[in-house]
């Protein structure tokens, strides 16, 4: 008699972002099960016992482009409109430290970032805005001492003392060596530089957030969303540590420590990274640096949605690709929240790209009803799986680079990098292949016509080349001079370089002369190629 064959359909197998198998139904809690309320340690549903039925998160809409007055304007636009802060985006010799009359800096002035050359363009930036009335996050980081020196400035006359500013400055160089490369010097003097700052802000402006340490850039880079909370976190094991080695105390800096992740579009497991990231992060303070402050053991972090997720083709699409990340980083649990415009895989976005962005924060905000208990999605047995996977691969990550000898030693040779490069290569083959759609793009698709984009005039370039002239003539050189002087000869010393840079902007050094006077003492870092 011949055997009789299964009719039965062999089940699919699914997979997340991040490649966790996906059951068909989960049916049993988690192995980890959530306890603690929102507001306890360790945090994982929250930092703050109410969370947005209290207050919403900060809509911090990206913006910058142009030259300091264009800025100004969308600054003051995006406020209008309902913005609750503001974050500001620097072109590419802003980032690296070179002047816009620089032969590195031709044909990039203005183009992806705000030209800011001199304290004056700050001036202009921040023109008609109190800086002791709202809260500014700077993306910047090699040059983040010298902008955040020209902030304290601009903020002192407008009348506002440094206690009075309040903000972020990404100023996280780790990331750069990993996935990023805007940065200007070697390891070893860029980390003595956010130490510097870290030390100066806890005494001198102690309600601004020194360092933003970013996970986003790996993330959009390729990594998974276990990879983008380890690295993170073993990069701020590495700030930590050097802070305690400049002989601070833990909770005298750590309660100003924020951290910056993305979120994609796979919705649970993004909430599930965040929740994590809380737990993991807490656990790292109380048991390896032995905090005591509870505001030391908080992750305080801002989200943007991905911009890698984003499509050239349809850019309608994206709207609805933000919405949904959006949702995700609310269910999260984020302090702020950057949301991409539709057009951003094109160009910068246009003034009524960026309005429908942030009126995406302001409908999930009042009218979603996400944010009328502190934690949505608790009990999930599904989200608490993908947290118990997601925190066993950080824990066994940041063993990993803690026997490498911590994140510097872990760049060096590559690893981050290849960790990396390696699944963003599983990534584009899935796609390439049509096994993961990407709708509009490789699936969908249709003709389309280019929408209207925002276009950067050349002649901002000749401009900011004229400004610099005009400033270089008019500034009292004697003055110049001896700060520029005084801050060298402390970049040879162990002193805090913070006061130096302050006195060099008030005394109206550029951005370049500023970074150039670093490269004579520092030297430039040459990255070790991997293959």
């Amino acid at each position: 008699m011949a055997e009789k064959k299964s009719t039965k359909t062999p089940e699919k197998k699914l997979f997340t972002d991040s490649n966790f198998p996906v059951k068909r139904i989960y049916q049993k809690s988690s192995k980890k099960k959530v306890s603690e309320d929102a507001g306890k340690y360790p945090f994982t549903r929250g930092i703050h016992p109410g969370m947005y039925r209290d207050r919403f998160w900060t809509m911090r809409q990206y913006s910058g482009f142009g030259d300091a007055k264009l800025t100004n304007e969308r600054f003051k636009f995006m406020l209008e409109k309902g913005q609750t802060g503001l974050s500001m985006a620097f072109d590419l010799p802003t980032q690296i430290g070179y002047d816009s009359d620089s032969p590195q800096a031709e044909g990039e002035v203005g183009k992806v970032g705000v030209s800011i050359t001199s304290i004056k363009d700050m001036m202009t930036a921040f023109d008609g805005i109190p800086l002791g009335k709202v809260s500014s996050s700077m993306t910047i980081n090699s040059t983040a001492s010298t902008l955040l020196a020209y902030y304290i400035a601009v903020g002192e006359s407008q009348g506002f003392k440094s206690q009075e500013l309040r903000g972020t400055t990404q100023n996280d160089i780790l990331k750069e060596y990993i996935a990023r490369n805007t940065y200007i010097y070697p390891p070893a003097p860029s980390m003595r530089l956010i130490g510097d700052m870290i030390g100066y802000c806890a005494e001198k402006v102690p309600s601004w957030y020194p360092v933003s340490i970013s996970g986003y850039h790996m993330r959009e880079a390729g990594c998974t969303a276990t990879q983008e909370i380890a690295f993170t976190l073993a990069n701020a094991i590495a700030y930590i540590q050097t802070c305690l080695d400049k002989g601070l105390k833990i909770d005298d800096f750590a309660p100003r420590l924020s951290f910056f992740f993305c979120c994609t579009i796979e919705f649970f497991e993004e909430v599930a990274k965040f929740r994590v990231a809380r737990k993991v992060y807490s656990k790292i303070l109380k048991e390896m640096f032995h905090a005591k402050n509870p505001r030391s053991l908080q992750l305080k972090f801002h989200t943007q949605t991905s911009g890698e997720s984003l499509t050239a083709q349809q850019p309608d699409n994206n709207i609805v690709r933000v919405a949904i990340q959006t949702m995700a980083a609310v269910a999260g649990g984020t302090q702020s929240l950057h949301t991409n415009s539709r057009d951003e895989a094109l160009a910068l976005p246009t003034q009524e790209s960026a309005k429908i962005a942030l009126r995406t924060q302001q409908i999930v905000a009042h009218e979603s009803g996400i944010t009328k208990t502190a934690d949505p999605l608790a009990g999930s047995y599904y989200l608490e799986e993908l947290c118990d996977q997601i925190e066993d691969g950080v824990w066994k990550y940041l063993k990993k680079i803690q026997k490498m000898g911590g994140s510097v030693k872990a760049i060096e040779k590559g690893f981050f990098q290849s960790e990396i490069r390696a699944n963003a290569y599983r990534l584009k083959k899935e796609i390439d292949e049509g096994d993961r759609v990407i709708v509009g793009m490789n699936k969908y698709t249709e003709q389309e016509q280019q929408p209207d984009l925002l276009r950067i005039d050349d002649r901002i370039e000749i401009q900011q080349k004229k400004a610099l002239k005009e400033l270089r003539s008019s500034r009292d050189k004697s003055k110049w001079e001896k700060s520029l002087s005084a801050m060298q000869s402390a970049a040879d010393t162990d002193e805090n370089l913070m006061p130096y840079i302050i006195s060099a902007a008030k005394a109206m050094a550029t951005t370049g002369e500023i970074s150039n006077c670093f490269r004579e003492v520092f030297g430039e870092y040459r990255p070790k190629e991997v293959f």
